[in-house]
């Protein structure tokens, strides 16, 4: 019996010959190719539009562009331009119909002349009163009030005061701010809510503008008056409570006020030029004669 080889060799690989490689390379190039990319430059398959389909659809593009700029950004405030047939002053065009002007301020205004400004008060257009900036929020005072609202009585301006609204401050503590701030004498216009600012509740805040109102008629024994755009009039405002209150409208650029509702002052344009003041001034009219500006006033003791 034959004896085993002490140690079998497991796949063990001969040297490939000469002939073996030349059969697997005929075996490899006669199998089919997978995913084999055919010669030559790539065909496009991709067909070009036509030179006149890309003139027009760029022109449309165009057109679509320019409307949307137009209407966003000169529409509201083409009236600028508008020709004034005989009524422009202050650098604008005034409101037709109106004899009672007024403007109102605030420290972005920057230091004012009054000296300079009081010649306002005789003009074609005389200039009557000013409403100003006192307070803001719970804590901010306006840094030129003080200032500006004792050279508003030295040179025979009917004046106001009024206070921006916040409505993430608690109404009486902006309330009771307001009236450490601004002491009102007789003359004076009654004192000015300025609301702009939305709330994510509004039906808290219309609850929290109401609060703000009667402590200050209840303080000043006088309505007091409530600043707002049209829009937000229009739209958060419009109530059978909130339309007792004497209506200040901001609406700008524009012939005529759109309200149907009764108001006594309009804020017709935010880029007013008065002597004395470098920056550009918000005017006002008022919807009356002066004698009922006047009669709007904080009346002297005794004579409510």
């Amino acid at each position: 019996m034959a004896k085993e080889p002490p140690i079998l060799v497991v796949n063990k690989t001969d040297k490939p010959t000469a002939a073996s490689r030349r059969k697997r390379t005929a075996s490899a190039s006669s199998a089919p190719r997978k995913n084999r990319k055919p010669s030559g430059k790539k065909r496009k398959s991709e067909r070009r539009l036509p030179g006149w389909l890309l003139w027009i659809l760029g022109g449309l593009s165009a057109i679509v562009f320019l409307s949307a700029f137009y209407y966003f950004f000169i529409r509201p405030y083409a009236y600028r331009w508008k020709p004034c047939s005989g009524l422009k002053a202050y650098g604008v065009c005034l409101p037709y119909g109106f004899k009672v002007h007024g403007f109102d301020i605030s420290h972005h205004q920057g230091k004012i002349n009054w000296d300079e400004l009081s010649k306002a008060q005789y003009t074609p257009f005389p200039v009557r009163f000013v409403f100003m900036k006192a307070s803001e929020g719970g804590d901010f005072s306006d840094t030129t009030f003080i200032h500006n609202f004792a050279e508003a009585r030295k040179h025979g301006f009917i004046r106001g005061a009024y206070h921006f609204y916040n409505p993430k401050t608690d109404a009486n503590r902006q309330a009771d701010f307001f009236i450490r701030s601004v002491e009102l004498e007789p003359g004076d216009l009654p004192p000015v809510l300025d609301i702009e600012t939305r709330s994510d509740d509004m039906d808290k805040l219309r609850k929290d503008l109401l609060v703000w109102l009667r402590r200050i008629e209840a303080f000043y024994r006088v309505k007091p008056i409530l600043y707002t755009s049209y829009r937000y009039k229009t739209r958060f405002l419009n109530d059978s409570i909130f339309n007792t209150y004497p209506y200040w409208i901001a609406h700008y650029y524009v012939d005529s006020v759109e309200y149907q509702g009764p108001w006594k002052f309009w804020q017709h344009t935010d880029v007013g030029t008065l002597p004395g003041i470098q920056e550009r001034v918000d005017l006002n009219v008022f919807n009356g004669t002066l004698e009922e500006l006047q009669q709007m006033t904080i009346p002297a003791e005794g004579k409510e």
